[in-house]
């Protein structure tokens, strides 16, 4: 039961904090991020994944539905969050002395524990 719970926990966190990120992007647009991606000679259509991997993506983990599959989807979108919006500077540390890159990676980090560990007990289909 302990795992389960655990699980669920990193389910919630994940898909609730990632929520919000989401919210921002529909409150306030994605003109940052089609910014990003152009600047990185990627095509603008590119940008509006970002609904799906913080919108769709956290909604399916935090309910447990396909949460393997979806962490896998949000692991994606980290790491192309890293790669647009840090690519330039991925051994420059912050004001505080960890990496700039430091939430998206525990984004990714975070997501590939649910793919390894599956939705557990509580989710909509346990696997």
């Amino acid at each position: 039961m302990t795992n389960d719970v655990a699980k669920l926990i990193l389910r919630l966190t994940v898909g609730i904090m990632m929520l919000f990120h989401g919210l921002d992007k529909i409150i306030n647009g994605i003109g940052g991020v089609k910014h990003l991606t152009t600047s990185a000679g990627l095509p603008e259509f590119l940008a509006y994944g970002v609904y799906v991997g913080e919108i769709v993506v956290p909604i399916l983990i935090l309910i447990g539905a396909y949460a393997r599959a979806a962490s896998l989807v949000l692991a994606f979108n980290m790491l192309f969050a890293i790669f647009l919006a840090y690519g330039n500077s991925l051994f420059a540390l912050g004001k505080h002395g960890a990496p700039l890159f430091e939430l998206p990676f525990l984004y990714l980090m975070m997501s590939i524990l649910i793919f390894m560990l599956g939705s557990g007990k509580y989710a909509l289909n346990s696997k």
